[in-house]
C-alpha cells in the first residue's frame, strides 16, 4: 500500500537534496524572473516542455502550413525531428544532458504512442498491458517515466529503467496518475486527478513507496500540477488560482515563488504554464492570452 505524508516545504525540500550530491549548490535566486518568448524559425507557433543542463529545449513547433514538428532548439539553431509512425501531434516532453529525448504523438489509430530519440533512432515505449502511453521525462541515465493507459481506461504513471517497468500510482488518484520528470537522482515528479476533480502531486525517489506531497497554498481547488525537478533539487510547476487560470510556481529552497509571464500576459485572463526547469533556474513553459494563442517562454529566474 502506498504510505503519503503531508510535509512541509522546508521538509520536502530537505528530503529532496539528500538524494542529491553534497557538491550540487544552488544557484543564487533574488525571487525575480525576466521572460523572453521561444520562438522556432520560422515557425507559426512554438511549445517548450523541456530545457536541459546546457540550454537545449525541446517541445514542438507549428511550420506555416500548419503542420507540427518535434525540436530541439539552442539559440537560433533549429533541429526538426519527425517520426515516420506519427499521423499528429508529435512533440517531446524530457531532454537530457546528451540530447535524448522523450515524447509521443498520435499513431495510424489515433491513439498515443510513447517513444524515446537518441543518435537519429526512435525507440518505442510501452508498458505490458498499455493500450497507449506518453514519454515524458527522460534523466542523463536514460531512466524514462511517463503515464499509460490499461484496458479498463484507468491512466497509470511508469517508470521505465533499462528493460524493466514500474508502475506508480499516486495516493488518493481517481483513475489518474502521470509521471511527468526525473533527475539524475531518481527523485520523479508525479501528479493525478482526485475524485473531485482537482491535481494532486508528490514527489517520490523510491520507486513509488511513499509519497511526498507537492502543493502551493496558493492555489485555488484545482490544485497544483508538478512538472520538472532539477538536478539541484529545485522544482516547477503549475497552479490554478480561484478563477482556474494557470499560473508558474517555482519551489526554491523551503519557499515557493509564483509567477506569470509578463512581456504579453500581464493582463488577465491570461494563463502561464511551468513545463521545464534546468539547475541553472531556467524555466520554460508556455503563456496563453485571452485570444486562445499559445506561445513559449524561458524564463531566468533570478
Amino acid at each position: 500500500m502506498n504510505n503519503t505524508k503531508p510535509i512541509s516545504a522546508q521538509i520536502m525540500l530537505a528530503l529532496v537534496l539528500l538524494s542529491l550530491s553534497a557538491s550540487a549548490a544552488a544557484p543564487s535566486f533574488r525571487g525575480k524572473f525576466t521572460f523572453k518568448d521561444v520562438v522556432a524559425p520560422g515557425a507559426t507557433e512554438t511549445d517548450s516542455y523541456a530545457i536541459n543542463d546546457n540550454g537545449a529545449i525541446t517541445g514542438d513547433y507549428l511550420d506555416s502550413s500548419g503542420i507540427q514538428h518535434g525540436m530541439i532548439l539552442k539559440g537560433k539553431t533549429l533541429v526538426t525531428i519527425d517520426n515516420a509512425n506519427c499521423t499528429s501531434a508529435i512533440s517531446f516532453y524530457g531532454i537530457n544532458a546528451a540530447q535524448e529525448l522523450a515524447g509521443w504523438c498520435n499513431g495510424s489509430s489515433g491513439t498515443p504512442i510513447g517513444f524515446t530519440y537518441a543518435n537519429g533512432n526512435f525507440t518505442t515505449i510501452s508498458p505490458p498491458g498499455a493500450s497507449s502511453t506518453e514519454a515524458n521525462g527522460i534523466n542523463d541515465k536514460g531512466v524514462v517515466v511517463g503515464s499509460y493507459v490499461d484496458s479498463t481506461g484507468a491512466t497509470h504513471g511508469f517508470v521505465l529503467k533499462g528493460k524493466k517497468y514500474k508502475t506508480l500510482d499516486v495516493p488518493g488518484a481517481a483513475g489518474y496518475t502521470a509521471a511527468w520528470s526525473i533527475n539524475n537522482s531518481g527523485v520523479i515528479g508525479v501528479y493525478g486527478l482526485n475524485s473531485a476533480g482537482s491535481y494532486i502531486s508528490f514527489t517520490t525517489s523510491n520507486n513509488g513507496k511513499t509519497y511526498q506531497s507537492f502543493a502551493y497554498s496558493g492555489a485555488g481547488t484545482l490544485g497544483t500540477v508538478i512538472h520538472a525537478v532539477s538536478n539541484k533539487g529545485d522544482i516547477d510547476g503549475t497552479y490554478f488560482d480561484s478563477n482556474g487560470l494557470g499560473k508558474g510556481v517555482l519551489f526554491h529552497q523551503g519557499k515557493f515563488y509564483p509567477f506569470q509571464e509578463t512581456n504579453d500576459c500581464g493582463v488577465s485572463p491570461c494563463s502561464t504554464r511551468a513545463d521545464g526547469l534546468n539547475g541553472a533556474l531556467q524555466i520554460v513553459g508556455r503563456y496563453s492570452p485571452s485570444d486562445g494563442s499559445s506561445h513559449g517562454f524561458i524564463a531566468h529566474a533570478k
